[in-house]
């Protein structure tokens, strides 16, 4: 049986979660189904998460404008959700995951 993450979002000091605010911005049939995909990472299924370099994580959906999900693993048993976006964003949004990984490493 695969091993249980707990998943956690990755916050601002403002208070502000990226990803939380981009999976909010979308329509609710995606975010349903991101909703299903989180699920899934948090039951321990990683096999469609590309790991990018070091913990970073890239979860790619086959619809739409190729939506993305970042991730970082954090120690043996949590997942942080850093932020998503699509193919078009995506050298930024992995830019701006490296950097909230940096500030997770900063803060641990």
């Amino acid at each position: 049986m695969a091993q249980q993450w707990r998943l956690s979002r990755y916050v601002h000091n403002d208070g502000s979660e990226p990803f939380s605010e981009w999976l909010n911005g979308l329509d609710k049939q995606i975010q349903r189904r991101i909703r299903v995909i989180i699920a899934r990472l948090e039951a321990g299924n990683f096999s469609a998460v590309k790991w990018i370099g070091g913990n970073l994580g890239e979860y790619r959906l086959d619809t739409g404008p190729g939506y993305r999900i970042y991730m970082a693993r954090r120690g043996h048993d949590e997942m942080v959700l850093l932020i998503g976006g699509d193919k078009r964003s995506q050298s930024q949004d992995i830019r701006k995951a490296k950097a909230f990984i940096d500030f997770l490493k900063g803060n641990s």
